[in-house]
Order: structure tokens, then C-alpha cells, then sequence
């Protein structure tokens, strides 16, 4: 039985992917528009964070979809094929959880953020203001 709902699953998700991709695609909405020094200020602090994700989590495309609203340059770091990704997933943020955004703060330190509100409601706060 086990075997026959392990297979139902993978087959919906295979279905379903492109659909999900597809909403990435077609449900952005316009990015914001900032002044050139405003952009460049925005993209030198996103060179402290990294989100690492699985392409076809619908959790992760509503992170993605927010990053390309606010007009952000954060990596992105595929921890489902990449198992360095993964492993720093796992060691610096505590278990392979996705989405989850890295932030790396002015003293060095890290703070792993989970769950895709949270990581959208701090991006809002952090970068929705434009100037």
C-alpha cells in the first residue's frame, strides 16, 4: 500500500510541475522601481543573504515571486540537487527545511529564517519601502 501511495504522489508531482513553474512565470507583477544609488544600496545588502530552496516547491516560488516583485538580487541555492547546499543547509540552519533564507549579519554572525511568510513579511520590512 505504502508503495502505491509513494507513486500516486510522484505522479501528481510530476503533473503538477510545470503548472507550478508556470505560475512563477506568469504571476509576478511588475517589479519595483527604485533610483540607481537606491538599487545599488539594496543590492550590496543582498549580497548577505542566500535562499535556499527546491525549484518546484510552491512554497518557494511565493519566496522567489517576492524577490523578483521587490527587485532583489539574492542567490539562490538549489538544496535539493546540490548537496553542498544541503549540507549547509542542515548544519547552519538545523534541518533541510525549504524555503529558508540566510541572512549573514555585519558581525559575521547568521540567522536561518524558515517558513515563506516569515521570509516574505521580512523582505517587505527590510525592502519594500522604496525611495
Amino acid at each position: 500500500m505504502r508503495v502505491v501511495i509513494r507513486y500516486f504522489f510522484r505522479t501528481l508531482r510530476l503533473i503538477l510541475t510545470p503548472f507550478v513553474l508556470l505560475s512563477e512565470k506568469l504571476g509576478g507583477g511588475k517589479p519595483v522601481q527604485r533610483s540607481t544609488e537606491a538599487q545599488q544600496k539594496v543590492d550590496a545588502a543582498c549580497e548577505n543573504l542566500a535562499l535556499y530552496q527546491f525549484k518546484t516547491c510552491p512554497f518557494c516560488v511565493k519566496v522567489r515571486k517576492q524577490i523578483a516583485r521587490l527587485n532583489l538580487n539574492i542567490e539562490k541555492r538549489d538544496a535539493q540537487h546540490n548537496q553542498t547546499h544541503r549540507t549547509d543547509l542542515e548544519q547552519g540552519g538545523g534541518n533541510i527545511k525549504v524555503p529558508c533564507l540566510r541572512i549573514r549579519n555585519a558581525d559575521g554572525s547568521e540567522q536561518w529564517l524558515y517558513e515563506s511568510s516569515d521570509i516574505n513579511t521580512w523582505l517587505e520590512e527590510r525592502f519594500g519601502n522604496v525611495a
